[in-house]
């Protein structure tokens, strides 16, 4: 999987791009048909201490995921976009078997009916 990694109006420094596509690659044991990931990383301008951001966006075969997180840091804010995208994974796994399932019935309820 390709993880393209965009700093909006800042520089990342090399080890958190590193962390990013470690962190991101690792969603790839969960479905080994993610076609790219691109993520942006921003300074949000808030009172707060948790004002990194972190968007990251999986393109799928007929299909976009995307998970928006932020925290104090980055690696933090990408631990939760990453869990997030895990738990879409699973969802749309689940999504896909069922809907797979259904369709077998439907043809077997069909042909039985010849």
């Amino acid at each position: 999987m390709n993880i393209t990694v965009q700093s909006i109006k800042f520089d990342a420094d090399q080890k958190l791009i590193d962390f990013i596509k470690r962190k991101s690659s690792k969603l790839e044991q969960y479905l080994d048909n993610i076609i790219e990931g691109v993520c942006y990383l921003r300074l949000e301008n808030v009172e707060d201490e948790a004002n990194k951001v972190v968007e990251l966006k999986l393109n799928i075969p007929g299909n976009q995921l995307f998970a928006k997180a932020q925290a104090k840091t980055f690696e933090e804010a990408t631990d939760i976009a990453v869990e997030s995208l895990r738990r879409q994974i699973n969802k749309h796994k689940t999504k896909n078997r069922t809907n797979v399932s259904n369709h077998k019935e439907l043809l077997t309820e069909e042909e039985s009916e010849f």
